[in-house]
């Protein structure tokens, strides 16, 4: 097989149909970036945190979506709110810091009160004014603080505790709508009993988004992990099913993963979660960027913010039951981070492959054909999941994935995308 010039490097490949594969400047186009921005990400509901990170009245958490500052706090009522992290006066960000209480005063403020520190105007956890510093002299009757509340935005607890945010004040769903049956195979896992988060640590990864998504989407790579391939590759793992549902999620079915197969590790039995499967392992990706993994044991969820066309962060969190005892919460940690964790068998193996991506697709490399088209029958190491999440990013951008100077058009009427028993009504 020869290589190839510039002119054929660049071609359709051969034997694929549209759907099958996408051009890399989705990747790496600043322009495109911007516009994912406004179209996919302030449009979409996002975790942003656990509700265990805000365990007490006056508790706060800061974010960005789609670079606007957010703040979630618990309200005495114990209820969760988000808001813009905004002050109505000059448009500073009122709390900098990533958490925290609002119980104590700051050097700005009153206890239980927001407090911006550039003037002093304060807010309540229910994001009224509460106070504006000399009111009265300066502004007399010409302002009210009923109206200069901060900017309040949808927010819902929902999927074991996490909390949801969306910009888009006009989403007509519901976070157990917009996810639907994806969150089928993990709901009665995760809603149980409460749920606490257990590990937290971040990356800022050389990569575009989608690449995250991707290799969390995908387990054909799984031969890049010596763990999985030891512990899984047998006809029960290549049986496994890949499921496509409305909004672009996507589901990886179980399997029994054979731990004792790897030296020094055992079976996750003793500490499974409530109604999992002993040493079972499923999968939920959510569109655009959010991913739950869970072995058994413990749940590994990922939460990206982009930051540039080739730079994302993740948040990973590791979570276990609230009700565990010291020597159960002692064998979730272990048996999450032995795969999770930082120096984990698994994750730093993901992180170089993205960070190779990376450094291969940035803005000013040509254009080259990114493959999407193994067809496996929706088994595991079929790409139908990234054919489904590309197609609906697709529709959302009103971009053609595999040329995004063109407006989306439908693949052809036979390229699955998604198993037609998985869609709802």
């Amino acid at each position: 097989m020869p290589t190839r010039n510039a002119q054929t490097w660049r071609e359709p490949p051969k034997g694929l149909r549209q759907g099958e594969w996408i051009d890399s400047r989705i990747y790496s186009d600043s322009e495109i970036f911007e516009e994912e921005l406004s179209k996919v990400w302030k449009k979409c509901w996002i975790a942003v945190c656990h509700e265990s990170e805000l365990p007490e009245p006056y508790d706060f958490r800061t974010m960005t979506i789609a670079r606007e500052p957010v703040i979630v706090t618990r309200g005495p009522d114990k209820k969760v709110r988000a808001f813009l992290n905004v002050c109505p006066h000059r448009g500073n960000m009122i709390e900098m810091r990533p958490s925290g209480s609002f119980k104590e005063g700051t050097p700005s403020g009153n206890p239980k009160h927001m407090t911006c520190m550039f003037h002093a105007w304060q807010f309540d956890m229910k994001g009224n004014c509460a106070y504006i510093s000399r009111e009265k002299e300066g502004y007399q009757d010409r302002l009210s603080r009923k109206d200069v509340g901060l900017r309040k935005l949808k927010c819902e607890v929902y999927f074991g505790g996490f909390v949801w945010v969306c910009l888009d004040d006009e989403m007509d769903m519901s976070v157990a709508e917009w996810g639907g049956q994806a969150f089928d195979c993990l709901q009665k896992a995760v809603d149980e009993e409460p749920l606490e988060v257990f590990h937290y640590h971040k990356a800022i990864i050389p990569c575009n988004y989608k690449l995250w998504h991707d290799t969390n989407s995908e387990f054909y790579h799984d031969y890049l992990h010596y763990h999985n391939r030891i512990t899984g590759f047998n006809d029960e793992y290549f049986a496994r099913k890949n499921s496509s549902y409305d909004n672009g999620h996507v589901v990886v079915g179980s399997f029994k993963v054979r731990y004792d197969q790897y030296k020094g590790f055992d079976s996750r039995a003793d500490v499974s979660f409530p109604h999992m499967e002993e040493n079972a392992w499923y999968m939920i990706d959510m569109f655009p960027g959010i991913n739950f993994n869970l072995r058994g044991s413990a749940l590994r969820c990922d939460l990206m913010t982009p930051l540039g066309p080739n730079e994302v962060m993740i948040e990973f969190r590791g979570l276990g039951l609230k009700s565990d005892t010291p020597e159960q919460r002692e064998a979730r940690i272990e048996h999450h981070n032995s795969i999770w964790g930082p120096f984990g068998r698994n994750l730093h193996e993901d992180l170089i492959a993205v960070s190779g991506q990376g450094g291969a697709m940035h803005e000013m490399a040509e254009p080259r054909r990114i493959l999407h088209g193994r067809h496996e029958n929706h088994t595991i190491h079929d790409e139908v999941g990234m054919r489904h999440f590309y197609d609906t990013w697709g529709k959302m951008m009103n971009r053609l994935p595999s040329d995004p100077t063109k407006p989306y058009a439908p693949p052809p009427d036979d390229l699955e995308l998604e198993e037609p028993v998985a869609r709802t009504a």
